[in-house]
Order: structure tokens, then C-alpha cells, then sequence
């Protein structure tokens, strides 16, 4: 129960797990309209924590105007949630019932699941070691109230030829790709030219290519990295969409080298 809304959501923890030994939290949220449960069918990152280790939160997001969603500003302006307070809410509610390791907190989520975590990175960075975003941005709202706390490792996933999150912006809702990772490997102090590696196109059938970008020497160690999906649309890379990589599998790997 959280501003008097009763929150729902979904945790996965992994049979390893011992209240012994401190384990990674990773928050997973779902795209507008969808749900925690259609989000933690897809993106399978159960197989990935029963491996790792982690435990896994995908949260439910509130009704704004019929809709679940998750107010980060831009198309959601108008939703009075608190989905920050929330989530930090829910951080100190798992914390108090397992032991986490506070500092490898990670958020990830598809389209404005990614929203919600780069409005995480900037309101509460205290709490999260690094996010990802999957065919999400950011809003002008989030954008220009960003207050990191400290050197934030970003990865951003998306396709140039997303018809719903465009990956050139809109002005009055959403900023380009180049311009969060703009944003992010400047504030991190990152080398301003990234190295670009062309991954395998594995399937040829896809209509789509993937290049990684790093934007690497960031403070404390931290990169910005980016697959660019060449002709890719509003997909979750591996699930549908591109299939020359697995989402899951890259959020988590570059989440494993970050606390």
C-alpha cells in the first residue's frame, strides 16, 4: 500500500537464494497498457536470475486514464502517481524480507518501462546502480529535471526504425536516442566518440542489424553503451523483432559488472 494504492507486483526469487549472502535486486517494468505478468512472460529474465542469482521485481503500474502506466512525464502528464516513491517503497519493503545487496540495484523495462528507469537514474540514483532501457527514452520532463548522484552506467536498446518510440524524438514528448546518450556519457565523463563493433547477423530473415556503442572511460569505471538496432522496430531483441541478440541476456551482463 503505497499514497493509499494498493501496488501490485511480481517477484521471482531463485531456489540458491540464502538469506546468508547478499543478492543483486533487479527491477523489471512493463511498456504502456501491458502488465507486470505479460512483461515477466517475455522477457524470461527468470532463467537468467535462477543462474545469477538475483531476485526479480516486475511491478504493476497504476490506471491513467484506463491504462496501466508508469508517470514519467511526456504522454503521461496529468497521472498524479508517485512511481518513484513506489518503487522506493518496494526497495525498502523486499529489503526488510530479504537480504539485498544495496549496492547492485538495477532497473530495466520495454518502452515506458526504459522511461521509468532512466526517472529512476535521475531522482533516485542513491538507490540504483545502473539501468537499462529497452525501445524507451526519456521525457522532456525527466530530461530536464535529471539529478543523478553518481557516475550511472546506461545501456539503451533500440531500433531506428521504431514506429512507436521514435528513435529521432519528438519534440513534445520524447528526446532522441543520441540525445540520452548525449546526456549520459557527458554527465559519466565518457570518451565523446564511442567504439562501435557490428554484431553477427545471425538471422538474415529479421530485417534488422544490431552495432553496439560504447562510450567507454567513464568516472568510477562506468561506460555508456548502446545496440543500435539498424531497422529495427518497438521490439524486445531475442523474444520478437531482432534475433541476432537476446535483450535479457545483455541488460544482465552489462548489469553484472556495475554496483
Amino acid at each position: 500500500n503505497h499514497d493509499n494504492i494498493q501496488r501490485q507486483y511480481i517477484m521471482y526469487v531463485p531456489a540458491s537464494y540464502s538469506s546468508a549472502n547478499p543478492v543483486p535486486l533487479v527491477f523489471c517494468f512493463h511498456g504502456y497498457g501491458s502488465s507486470a505478468n505479460v512483461n515477466f512472460n517475455y522477457t524470461n529474465f527468470k532463467g537468467i536470475a535462477d543462474t545469477a542469482g538475483f531476485i526479480l521485481v516486475h511491478p504493476h503500474g497504476t490506471l491513467h486514464q484506463g491504462t496501466p502506466h508508469w508517470n514519467v512525464g511526456g504522454w503521461t502528464l496529468g497521472s498524479t502517481t508517485d512511481d518513484v516513491g513506489f518503487t522506493n517503497a518496494l526497495i525498502d519493503s523486499i529489503s526488510n524480507h530479504y537480504t539485498i545487496n544495496s549496492e547492485r540495484i538495477y532497473s530495466t523495462g520495454m518502452s515506458n518501462g526504459g522511461y521509468m528507469s532512466f526517472l529512476l537514474a535521475c531522482q533516485l540514483s542513491n538507490r540504483i546502480a545502473a539501468v537499462a532501457s529497452v525501445t524507451g527514452s526519456m521525457t522532456p520532463q525527466t530530461y530536464n529535471a535529471c539529478n543523478p548522484q553518481h557516475p550511472t552506467p546506461i545501456l539503451q536498446i533500440h531500433g531506428t526504425a521504431d514506429g512507436t518510440v521514435p528513435y529521432n524524438g519528438n519534440f513534445s514528448w520524447s528526446k532522441s536516442i543520441n540525445d540520452v546518450l548525449q546526456y549520459w556519457s557527458s554527465y559519466n565523463n565518457c570518451n565523446p566518440s564511442p567504439i562501435t563493433t557490428n554484431l553477427p547477423d545471425i538471422n538474415q530473415f529479421d530485417g534488422s542489424t544490431v552495432q553496439h556503442l560504447v562510450f567507454s572511460g567513464g568516472d568510477n569505471g562506468t561506460t555508456t553503451e548502446h545496440f543500435k538496432v539498424n531497422g529495427g522496430d518497438h521490439d524486445w531483441p531475442g523474444v520478437f523483432g531482432n534475433m541476432d541478440m537476446n535483450a535479457s541476456i545483455e541488460v544482465w551482463k552489462f548489469f553484472s559488472k556495475y554496483d
